[in-house]
């Protein structure tokens, strides 16, 4: 069984947290995030923290009460810090730049891709001479971010054989063997 649930979420300097009718909003230095609290959990602040409490330990009231908990802590680190998620391009030709808010993918389809990304997110595209390019995503909303980056990766997923194709920087592909002769 898992606690996370009861562990509290410190509230940093610079960070405001107001509930009103269920939806949180937190404000900090990178933005503004909203959520709506459903399923009866309480939320309460106090001393720079903020406890999750849920009213009974009914099987749902328990996967609320964690849920919600991770995604206030979410919510507090992106204002505050930011979140990050960087995707590798491996394979011969593959190629990523853009311009502002529009992310060009080559990824040896007989079209570039083109990709308007959100202005909540910020993208740089690297290309070393040696290496692999890069797509580094930068926003202060992980699942805004994570979504991106699945959809990035979801045009050319890596393959087992080779390798090849768009994965998160540090991704372990299960590689397999080839045809034997």
């Amino acid at each position: 069984m898992s606690r996370i649930g009861f562990k509290p979420v410190q509230i940093p300097e610079g960070v405001t947290v107001d509930i009103k009718d269920n939806v949180v909003t937190v404000k900090g230095k990178l933005g503004e995030l909203t959520q709506e609290i459903k399923g009866g959990i309480e939320i309460d602040i106090q001393d720079g923290e903020i406890h999750v409490k849920r009213p009974s330990e009914s099987k749902q009231h328990k996967a609320y009460h964690g849920l919600y908990r991770s995604l206030l802590y979410n919510m507090i680190e992106g204002v505050s810090k930011g979140w990050t998620k960087e995707l590798e391009l491996i394979g011969v030709g593959y190629k990523a730049s853009n311009q502002g808010q529009l992310l060009d993918l080559s990824l040896g389809f007989s079209h570039n891709i083109l990709m308007e990304l959100p202005p909540e997110v910020k993208v740089e595209t690297t290309s070393e001479k040696g290496k692999n390019p890069m797509i580094k995503l930068t926003s202060y909303d992980k699942q805004l971010i994570g979504h991106i980056a699945a959809k990035i990766r979801s045009f050319r997923k890596p393959e087992p054989y080779k390798g090849k194709g768009v994965r998160y920087k540090g991704e372990e592909i299960r590689r397999k063997a080839g045809k034997t002769a």
